[in-house]
């Protein structure tokens, strides 16, 4: 489910990839008007399946932070206003879901987008963050950023 979710730097929110046209991808957005439209190479477009988060020991792949987060709020939407938290609350909140975070290394602009993904995920009915790994094992885990 994450290959297909994209992220478009400059854009806000999250994207469902619909298909691919000649020189773009077309993408759709995931609020209510569900608007198409093609994103191009230089919009630097990512798949939430290839975003990681720095940890002290490693990169910590997207889908076990979601995952983390979903667990802690029990399938619903963030408990944290992520537009009105300081830095020492999103700090506090990654820390109960990802302890080991890299606190040099992860912003909290990176904590805010975070909160903000998951509810957009959980909004749409988007929950099932494991679906990458019933396909390999886990242990081949893309570290990209």
């Amino acid at each position: 489910m994450l290959e297909t979710i994209l992220a478009i730097s400059g854009k806000p929110g999250l994207y469902r990839l619909v298909s691919r046209g000649n020189h773009s991808l077309i993408v759709e957005t995931l609020d209510a008007q569900k608007k198409r439209f093609p994103a191009f190479a230089a919009d630097k477009v990512i798949s939430l399946a290839d975003i990681a988060m720095y940890t002290d020991e490693k990169e910590v792949p997207l889908r076990q932070v979601l995952n983390s987060i979903k667990e802690k709020e029990q399938g619903k939407a963030s408990s944290l206003d992520w537009r009105k938290a300081s830095k020492d609350e999103l700090y506090a909140y990654l820390g109960e879901v990802l302890p080991s975070f890299d606190r040099d290394r992860v912003y909290p602009t990176d904590v805010k987008k975070l909160i903000q993904w998951y509810n957009i995920l959980i909004e749409n009915d988007l929950t099932d963050f494991d679906e990458a790994l019933k396909e390999t094992d886990g242990d081949n885990i893309d570290d990209r950023k």
